[in-house]
């Protein structure tokens, strides 16, 4: 059965984020051979709908507005809202994101739609589309299929492998005027606690502290280690609750869900809460002193030791593997 399927291009400072491209993957597999529509909002945001487009969308459609130049849940709503009615689509795709996992609630209530949020990867099975999903702080997953009615579902970010990139494709864009009214919250000015560099949700690389970094003094040898690697650092709550760090940065239950290739968690208890944000990254590296520490049951290599003296180590290895193969 072949659908047409929106998915909505998650814009962050002019660029779109990885995980639009890992959404078009996956609406790839729920439209079955039939169409892709990106979907991008915005003030300025033209400029990027053939990278949608590269990556695997069949056309797009565009809303812009200077009322779109910061996200509000209002504002986002009429304007996707106006896409759908004008396309009519068998299914929706967003990133379970921040900005998504605000907006999709809200959509599917406007669409009386079923949701299937934090997919973490999507089959085809006996004619059904399958959505798979974690359960129980990601102690299990289960399989859900939508027996009626609109394919609605958020990706999970660095889940689903995103369609090689190609620049020969090409595709319709399109854009259509909505008149955007009666918004309850403007954003008025954006402040920035997070340091630049690498989005945390997106990182394929985390080097996360935890109360043993005893400091906010303490980060700053896991921020090297991060930059050799090119990825980003993450903290515990307990680092959080210490003001060791900004809450920005915490990883866990109540914090950010990350799923890197590689984890390396220094100084991290491994409480059941922090574990829950972390527990399906792809490698676990655990570093801690106390070799009994709850981390080192889903570590896939531990180091009992000091990590002022391991992570400092880390680092000159990894700047001298890096020095010898460029």
């Amino acid at each position: 059965m072949t659908r047409k399927v929106l998915v909505l291009g998650e814009v962050r400072d002019q660029q779109l984020r990885n995980v639009s491209y890992e959404a078009i993957a996956a609406a790839k597999t729920m439209a079955e051979g039939g169409e892709v529509v990106g979907v991008l909002l915005g003030e300025q945001v033209k400029d990027l709908a053939n990278s949608l487009i590269h990556y695997g969308a069949d056309r797009v459609v565009i809303v812009e507005d200077e009322k779109l130049a910061q996200y509000t849940s209002d504002a986002y709503s009429q304007a996707f809202m106006a896409v759908v009615e004008a396309e009519n689509p068998d299914g929706i795709v967003f990133g379970h994101t921040a900005l998504g996992k605000d907006l999709s609630p809200k959509i599917a209530s406007k669409l009386n739609s079923g949701l299937v949020s934090d997919v973490t990867a999507i089959g085809n099975e006996d004619g059904n589309i399958i959505f798979t999903r974690p359960i129980y702080s990601g102690k299990a997953f289960e399989k859900k299929i939508v027996t009626d009615g609109l394919l609605f579902a958020t990706v999970r970010p660095n889940n689903i492998t995103p369609l090689e990139k190609d620049e020969n494709r090409s595709g319709e864009v399109s854009s259509i005027s909505v008149d955007i009214k009666d918004l309850r919250s403007i954003i008025k000015e954006v402040v920035r606690k997070t340091s630049e560099g690498v989005d945390l949700t997106e990182a394929k690389v985390i080097v996360a502290g935890g109360r043993g970094v005893k400091s906010a003094e303490g980060f700053k040898p896991l921020q090297e280690l991060a930059d050799v690697l090119g990825g980003a650092v993450g903290a515990s709550r307990g680092a959080c609750d210490a003001e060791y760090c900004d809450y920005s940065l915490q990883i866990g239950q109540t914090g950010k869900v990350v799923t890197p290739d590689l984890y390396i968690a220094c100084g991290i208890s491994g409480a059941i809460q922090h574990l829950a944000g972390m527990s399906n990254s792809k490698v676990i590296v655990a570093i801690n002193k106390d070799p009994e520490a709850n981390i080192f049951k889903v570590a896939d290599y531990g180091i009992v030791g000091d990590l002022f003296e391991v992570v400092p180590m880390l680092t000159e290895e990894f700047k001298k593997l890096k020095a010898q193969t460029s």
